[in-house]
């Protein structure tokens, strides 16, 4: 038998052991057109180790219709809120469908970067400072005393989107009423946050608990700074340097803290943490965490791993051998 034939037939091999499986794509967050790009990629890593994957978009089709096409599992490949929040998750746990990624309250506090802050700010983890503000209520007076608060320039963040959607940096007192309105377009609350200057990276982990472990560290170097929805996606202006030009305990304490945070929010399976590390001193500071990472062309855990060696589809099996529940269904239960 030549290496090809037994590699595909390996692959197959791999396949197998995973039954029937979902990837969940598209749904009705402000990132499905992300999502799609995601799905469409893990679906054909998948089916290149011979794996029985579908396709199975949360926006077209019920919980009803999910629950009929009976998954042994799926790969969530859904980005920001009806996918990222939990909620989906809840559906699964109800289901007995185990699925890729953190649990129900780790989803959900994940999503919500003043939640995840605020579990990084009580277990001593360093995050920038910030401010919380009501979308409906925030008088003129208070968003003119946040600056004095927390200095200039200063970011503003829609607590519950993410692909930079929902976010606007504030660099003098006549910006924050503008900033604010494009926020409050995407959110209950709008999220102020102290700004750090200096170097954007970001670290995959994947695992659980004592097991976590990190992928090399991605610097993103984007035009004037601007990491925005266009040039993370759609440009190739941006650089990215994998592994990050770091020197060895630098690095190491980087992703020691990217574990910690992971950890903190009971995180498993796999997520991406976002640092700032500050040019005046490399101190590094948290700034959320992606617990359904991008998985496009252009995303940083695929580039990460292949960094570490390991390809894209194998990435994808990684993560679904990594599928489970948060509450294993009793003896006696049985799905209709």
């Amino acid at each position: 038998m030549n290496t090809a034939m037994s590699e595909t037939m390996s692959k197959k091999k791999t396949g197998h052991q995973f039954g029937k499986v979902g990837v969940l794509f598209g749904g009705r967050s402000a990132e499905r057109e992300v999502s799609i790009m995601s799905g469409n990629g893990v679906l054909k890593a998948l089916k290149s180790h011979g794996v029985d994957a579908h396709l199975f978009d949360t926006r077209e089709r019920s919980l009803a219709e999910l629950a009929a096409e009976k998954f042994d599992r799926v790969f969530i490949a859904l980005h920001g809120r009806y996918g990222e929040d939990g909620t989906l998750q809840g559906a699964l746990e109800q289901l007995g469908i185990p699925y890729t990624g953190p649990g129900v309250m780790a989803s959900a506090i994940g999503m919500d970067k003043v939640m995840t802050k605020r579990i990084w700010q009580s277990m001593g983890l360093p995050t920038p400072r910030f401010i919380v503000l009501d979308s409906h209520s925030a008088t003129r007076e208070e968003l003119r005393q946040v600056p004095d608060v927390l200095g200039l320039p200063l970011m503003l963040k829609a607590p519950h989107e993410g692909s930079t959607i929902g976010i606007s940096k504030v660099v003098g007192y006549s910006d924050m009423s503008e900033g604010f309105a494009l926020c409050a377009k995407f959110d209950e609350k709008v999220l102020a946050e102290e700004f750090v200057a200096g170097r954007e990276l970001t670290v995959p982990v994947l695992g659980a608990g004592r097991r976590a472990r990190t992928l090399p560290i991605v610097e993103i170097r984007a035009p004037e700074g601007n990491y925005d929805y266009q040039h993370k996606y759609f440009t190739d202006d941006t650089k990215y340097l994998c592994p990050a030009p770091l020197d060895e305990a630098l690095t190491q304490r980087i992703q020691a803290l990217a574990v910690q945070a992971f950890n903190a929010l009971g995180c498993e399976g796999w997520a991406r943490v976002d640092f700032m590390l500050r040019s005046s001193d490399n101190e590094p500071y948290l700034l959320e965490i992606n617990t359904s990472p991008g998985m496009t062309s252009h995303s940083l855990v695929p580039m990460a791993a292949k960094a570490d060696g390991v390809s894209y589809e194998d990435l994808c099996v990684e993560i679904l051998k990594s599928a489970s529940l948060d509450l294993k269904p009793s003896a006696d239960w049985k799905p209709d």
